[in-house]
């Protein structure tokens, strides 16, 4: 019954291959995997010789579980087939799921190109959570920033000595005009994205209440753009 089944199934689908006009395909498939088919083949007249004598007299039991494991394998076969899309459903679920902030993943090129999408926040900004010469710290996107600028706490948390630096440079702010310190930093990246030295600045203390994701980050990048309450960056 099991070895009926198997050829059964073997024989449906090498008539809808036929009928979908992919017999040249079928027949270089064959006979370029012949040693893997025969092989297989091998293996599966083994395994029937040796179940078969487990099933006698309960040939329900032997077609439901043949049944169950050609639906395993059935849906494995789909699910390779449709992997690109299911993928994309995985991040669709997975950026509502996460909180905002996250980084997620979105999309890996041949070229070696990739993207990552971030949520936004309730209060409406963009936040990443990123990391500035290795040190993990949150970037709040900032279009209308010229450069990446830090606080101090977070400049000293990740090197800079801002005991040595000089606070020259003026900066419009929310709050007024301050000064802020030039300095460089080995890498700024979010996600998987990492660009190496940028340029950047620190704020004077209490002049800033987040660290910004400037220009000088972002038009690094290949692209960047927001669509609804998503940003998406590729690199």
């Amino acid at each position: 019954m099991l070895a009926i089944l198997v050829a059964i199934l073997a024989g449906l689908v090498v008539l809808f291959w036929s009928l979908d006009g992919d017999t040249d395909q079928l027949a270089a498939v064959a006979g370029d995997n012949a040693i893997y088919i025969i092989g297989a083949l091998a293996l599966l007249a083994l395994y029937l010789a040796t179940v078969s004598g487990d099933y006698q007299g309960r040939k329900r039991d032997a077609v439901r579980h043949l049944a169950t494991w050609l639906a395993i394998g059935l849906a494995l076969v789909v699910a390779y087939t449709y992997r690109a899309e299911l993928k994309t459903i995985a991040y669709r679920v997975a950026g509502e799921v996460l909180p905002p902030g996250h980084t997620l993943l979105v999309d890996t090129a041949p070229s070696g190109e990739q993207a990552v999408r971030l949520r936004r926040h309730d209060n409406g900004h963009f936040v990443a959570r990123g990391a500035a010469n290795g040190v993990s710290i949150a970037l709040l996107v900032d279009t209308g920033a010229s450069t990446v600028v830090l606080k101090p706490a977070d400049a000293e948390r990740i090197g800079i000595d801002i005991k040595q630096l000089s606070y020259t440079t003026p900066v419009s702010t929310a709050n007024g005009t301050t000064f802020a310190a030039p300095v460089r930093l080995k890498s700024v990246s979010v996600g998987p994205l990492e660009v190496r030295d940028v340029e950047a600045l620190v704020a004077q203390p209490g002049a800033l209440s987040e660290n910004l994701l400037g220009m000088s980050f972002l038009k690094r990048l290949r692209s960047y753009e927001f669509s609804g309450d998503f940003l998406t960056l590729r690199g």
